[in-house]
């Protein structure tokens, strides 16, 4: 399902054109005063238009984007003359994978799976965002809670050791352990409503490279927002590991 498109006329540019006519009005007694109060409602108010404009954002694929980013590059300059504290941003972790019962016993093969290598411009608090074929946004009020490559490292180890329960998957072992590498180059929402998850998977055994594959899963939005481009980045990002767990079951059994 499609997010729905949104129009320009928001509350929040209502609540600029408000505070604009009752600016104009206001008589000039107590005028300093006046002033003060006026000018923190229309900080209020172009606050507020930022936040709508860079959560519009992950809605609609035909959504009018270029006269949104004049909005939010317009309410940006605005925010820099405003005195007072900003409004807190969202912050998000990945969600969680379910009950995960590690391997047990000495006769378990290991697997240490080491830290997911990001791409530099996802390596960063904002979540991002591609607006086009060229263009990418990391937002200002929708925040990873904690670094992103740590993230998937933790997510990726849980969705392994789940899906190979005859396997101890761990972070660090032996020189002589098998280890798997992954490099995310895709781990974002994209204008047309989708989440994008790509990148390439590596296992090596001492120094010799036994297996390497790449992987890229597309996923549709289920609804508007950045909480539901999170949980279905989780969605796809889980389901790369279970295809690497697949990929390497296959190999141990010889097909």
């Amino acid at each position: 399902m499609r997010p729905t498109p949104e129009t320009l006329s928001t509350p929040s540019t209502h609540k600029l054109q408000h505070q604009a006519h009752a600016t104009q009005s206001m008589p000039h007694g107590n005028e300093s005063g006046r002033r003060s109060s006026s000018q923190a409602s229309a900080c209020y108010a172009r606050r507020s238009a930022v936040r709508d404009a860079e959560a519009a954002r992950v809605r609609g694929p035909r959504w009018r984007r270029g006269a949104l980013s004049l909005l939010l590059l317009a309410g940006l300059f605005t925010l820099a003359g405003c005195a007072g504290t900003p409004s807190a941003p969202n912050r998000y972790t990945l969600p969680e994978i379910g009950k995960v019962t590690p391997a047990a016993g000495i006769s378990a093969p290991t697997l240490v799976v080491q830290p997911v290598a990001i791409s530099n411009y996802l390596d960063q608090e904002g979540i991002v965002m591609q607006l086009s074929d060229i263009e990418l946004n990391s937002a200002n009020q929708n925040l990873w809670a904690d670094s992103l490559g740590s993230q998937l490292t933790r997510n990726l180890r849980q969705t392994l050791t789940q899906a190979l329960p005859q396997t101890l998957v761990l972070g660090a072992g032996d020189a002589g352990d098998a280890r798997l590498s992954v490099e995310v180059d895709r781990f974002q929402g994209r204008y047309d409503g989708q989440a994008v998850v790509s990148g390439e998977w590596q296992l090596r055994e001492g120094n010799r490279v036994v297996r390497q594959e790449p992987f890229s899963i597309t996923r549709p939005l289920t609804a508007d927002g950045y909480p539901a481009l999170v949980r279905t980045l989780g969605e796809a990002w889980e389901a790369v590991g279970e295809r690497i767990a697949g990929e390497l079951s296959s190999s141990r059994n010889g097909h």
